[in-house]
């Protein structure tokens, strides 16, 4: 055992095939220790080597059921804050690359959110009112912030029940960080455009006046994921012009224009059924991360379905992207080692606050 851990600049220019040796490697002298973690948007060189695949709310839950010690999770920085937050104080997730965030997430801050709740406290009364509601797509001190003021969290599938729940508390809700989640997930529910409004977090009051400040359902924040938000209507139109038979399914992380045209909207996890599940011979049309879809449509060829990613420009997940081999396997080898590298510990208050507002979500979804 090494006094010391490695450092990353020695896996830096190994290939990846060294990489993947090291990772099997370690993998087998770990053995039940530790489990690897894959979200559905992780490369395949990284998601090949993962013991649980899934989006992050399973995968936070598979880690706390799990005998492992070492929680090792390909994804990013607010996943693996849920996991922390979920799994038992013993065992220990580790993010392979401390740089892999989310820029959705970052657009929502504590700071900002505190500013809000002030400002529509000067119209409204928040406190009987408004429901705080979160993406899991979120700090972990923004799900505090929702646990402190008797909020809860949501998915992108379990998010029309999260929304019923909060309105049978309250008659209105702050949804963020991701506006088009809330837009397309309320209109779907029936509620008008116009009370499903944009809070414009850099503008005082929102931008909006207290008329629709009062009028409002929905407070939207202005924040979006820049993958989904490559999505556009048109895109739909000329792929149906070509290929009029095609069936369109839409993560609703994307603008309400798209969903609007789309046949089904659903998370991931739901995309992945629904195109499993249909017709052989079929052909669908699918807005959601690149690697996802590309995986996707290998392993329906067998059937006769085409799958075809909706937009002509790549776009992937990149801060997803920035957990490659050479990172997997520089934690990995840390590990058999006896060293935890790029440990995430949430705050203990923060983390107490936090996990009511996913347990409120756990006792609906």
């Amino acid at each position: 055992m090494t006094s010391t851990p490695s450092p990353i600049q020695d896996y830096a220019l190994l290939s990846d095939e060294e990489c993947d040796a090291k990772i099997i490697a370690a993998k087998e002298k770990l053995g039940k220790r530790c489990v690897i973690l894959g979200h559905h948007y992780q490369r395949d060189e990284v998601f090949k080597h993962a013991d649980y695949v899934g989006d992050s709310l399973k995968l936070s839950r598979d880690a706390a059921a799990a005998e492992a010690e070492y929680i090792v999770f390909c994804g990013v920085h607010f996943m693996a804050e849920v996991s922390n937050i979920l799994t038992r104080p013993e065992q220990v997730t580790i993010l392979p690359d401390l740089a892999a965030g989310c820029s959705m997430a970052d657009m929502a801050n504590l700071t900002k959110v505190k500013k809000c709740w002030e400002e529509l406290g000067q119209v409204i009364d928040v406190d009987n009112e408004v429901t705080p509601v979160t993406y899991i797509n979120s700090a972990a001190d923004l799900k505090a912030f929702c646990g402190e003021h008797e909020g809860i969290v949501c998915t992108s599938s379990n998010a029309q029940k999260i929304l019923e729940w909060s309105f049978a508390n309250r008659p209105k809700v702050l949804f963020f960080p991701d506006q088009h989640l809330g837009r397309n997930t309320g209109y779907r529910m029936g509620i008008p455009l116009d009370q499903l409004v944009l809070w414009d977090f850099n503008k005082p009051m929102g931008g909006l006046t207290e008329e629709q400040i009062r009028n409002a359902k929905i407070f939207l924040w202005g924040g979006f994921c820049s993958v989904h938000q490559m999505f556009k209507p048109e895109q739909i139109d000329n792929f149906l012009a070509k290929y009029p038979e095609t069936k369109v399914i839409a993560h609703p992380e994307a603008p309400f224009e798209v969903c609007q045209k789309a046949e089904y909207i659903g998370s991931t996890t739901a995309i992945l059924r629904i195109i499993r599940e249909a017709e052989p011979n079929t052909r669908w049309l699918v807005a959601t991360e690149l690697n996802l879809v590309n995986r996707l449509h290998e392993e329906c060829k067998k059937d006769g379905k085409n799958v075809h990613f909706m937009s002509p420009t790549l776009c992937m997940c990149s801060t997803m992207f920035r957990t490659d081999p050479q990172h997997l396997a520089w934690v990995m080898d840390n590990l058999v080692e006896g060293h935890v590298v790029n440990k995430i510990v949430v705050d203990k208050e923060d983390a107490r606050l936090a996990k009511k507002a996913l347990d409120n979500m756990l006792a609906i979804h």
